[in-house]
């Protein structure tokens, strides 16, 4: 697992490594050299559209991955472009990993949506309700999602999943009311990027609340609420949750914190007991940084990247 001190990049497609394993890309294109055994890499799928050795549809990366591929094995699965992400949706791919759930019965990692901006802008892409691959998977431990654009994430129970990661320039309030709804007792790590308005990022305070009550998350370890327009709201929020007193990490970078909300922070309940508050990318005035170190002298408070008054990744 990632360890939780980590802040991944959207520019990151998971070509090289993911989750510890060396990457196949599919179909293998090792000359002469065998394909690695199939439980010691993870595999990679996309369309290639500007490549006329390749694939041009992700479908026939699948048929490909399926036919030669001891799938029972697997471990780990990272999807990156599929054809014309920004105009069609990820739901025939969701759709396919859901019909072949038996032959993948050791998928514990999935990555959806890993593409480049020069592949697709993150908020171009265009998910799903992506909700159906926990169903599909009962044993999944690791799932991230790249894209908001129609993204959806209905209520479902799961018993196994520890990592949930959405990162978006514009996240849906439905989705955010999804994953609060959701019964996920082994969750200990969620991420989310709000993004803005302009790209979908309707999200509000109140479709947190699910969230932060904490009642459905028991072993959540590592919160990230950030990438925000609204990180001030979100802090004074989180500043009241109960669902704090238990975190280990908890991040609200990436958005436009300013003084207000980290006044927030400091009047709200005791943040001492945190290994890590992640505050990077931020508008907090140097007064008020000096008054969070020194409040929180046994955490490691990330306060940089000052000045920046706007949101990380939008488009």
């Amino acid at each position: 697992m990632r360890e939780f001190d980590e802040q991944p990049s959207h520019y990151e497609t998971y070509d090289q490594s993911y989750v510890g394993l060396p990457v196949a890309e599919v179909p293998w294109q090792g000359d002469d050299e065998k394909p690695p055994e199939a439980g010691s890499a993870a595999w990679r799928l996309s369309a290639h559209t500007y490549d006329d050795n390749l694939p041009d549809l992700i479908a026939e990366s699948f048929d490909w991955f399926f036919e030669h591929v001891d799938t029972s094995q697997v471990t780990a699965v990272v999807i990156g472009s599929w054809e014309e992400p920004y105009d069609g949706d990820s739901g025939h791919i969701v759709r396919r990993l859901a019909d072949e759930a038996g032959r993948l019965p050791e998928l514990r990692s999935l990555f959806l949506g890993a593409m480049s901006p020069e592949e697709c802008e993150i908020s171009w892409i265009t998910q799903s309700d992506v909700a159906p691959l926990l169903e599909a998977y009962p044993k999944l431990e690791r799932l991230e999602v790249r894209g908001g654009t129609s993204l959806r994430f209905s209520p479902v129970r799961h018993e196994s999943l520890k990592v949930l990661r959405f990162e978006t320039g514009g996240l849906p309030g439905e989705a955010v009311r999804g994953v609060g709804g959701c019964d996920l007792p082994a969750l200990e790590h969620l991420d989310m990027w709000f993004g803005v308005d302009t790209y979908g990022g309707d999200a509000t305070v109140g479709d947190v609340a699910g969230i932060l009550g904490g009642e459905r998350l028991p072993r959540l370890r590592h919160l990230g609420l950030q990438n925000s327009q609204i990180q001030d709201e979100l802090a004074a929020a989180v500043a009241s949750a109960p669902i704090v007193a238990r975190l280990e990490t908890l991040s609200l970078a990436m958005g436009t914190l300013t003084d207000a909300g980290a006044e927030a922070l400091l009047s709200g309940q005791p943040l001492t007991h945190l290994r890590r508050l992640d505050l990077s990318h931020h508008a907090i005035g140097p007064e008020m940084r000096a008054r969070l170190t020194a409040a929180l002298p046994g955490v490691d408070v990330d306060l940089s990247s000052p000045d920046t008054g706007y949101v990380a990744v939008t488009e």
